[in-house]
């Protein structure tokens, strides 16, 4: 592998991916399961390089918190909007994105 070529989860040999392997423990805030989240991955990586490092993790975070908040408003994609604080067709953009609708 090159310096230029980003490590992605699913490439750890023999590991599930070491950003959502592990549920955070009941009292965690969501800044301390990132940081164990990466403290992980980066532990994984055993003196690999790697790049791309924020979109590989704005996707594995993005992904799930449309997901919930579009549960949470029953579907509504305009309530789901506001509550993310993003124009509507923003949010029908990112849950083409990753598949979510």
């Amino acid at each position: 592998m090159n310096s230029r070529q980003a490590i992605t989860p699913e490439q750890i040999a023999g590991e599930e991916s070491p950003l959502s392997a592990t549920p955070a423990p009941r009292g965690q805030t969501l800044r301390e399961a990132v940081d164990d989240a990466m403290r992980r991955y980066f532990s994984h990586l055993e003196g690999e390089s790697v790049t791309d490092l924020y979109a590989m993790v704005m996707a594995e975070v993005e992904a799930p918190l449309l997901n919930a908040v579009l549960d949470h408003a029953g579907g509504n994609q305009t309530r789901a909007a506001d509550m993310l604080g993003l124009n509507r067709g923003t949010l029908r953009k990112k849950l083409k994105q990753y598949d979510l609708i």
